[in-house]
């Protein structure tokens, strides 16, 4: 996963955090709320970046697997 995604995705679940216990300590429920959604969003990213990288791996291994092939 690209670091910039790796960063966007880490302040996303922390903005959240604090969004939602902003919310909490104030009452203000719309608040608790979107800061759970940006946490969401967060968790959301990092799993795709994780998906990303697990195809990029995936694309590697075919790749080597047809160069041995190709080798016999």
């Amino acid at each position: 996963m690209p670091l910039d995604d790796q960063i966007e995705s880490t302040i996303d679940k922390v903005k959240g955090k604090l969004k939602e216990e902003t919310g909490k300590a104030t009452g203000d429920r719309s608040t608790e709320w979107e800061g759970r959604a940006d946490q969401v969003k967060g968790a959301g990213g990092a799993a795709l970046g994780k998906a990303k990288d697990a195809v990029d791996e995936a694309k590697e291994a075919v790749e080597k697997a047809k160069e041995a092939v190709r080798n016999r």
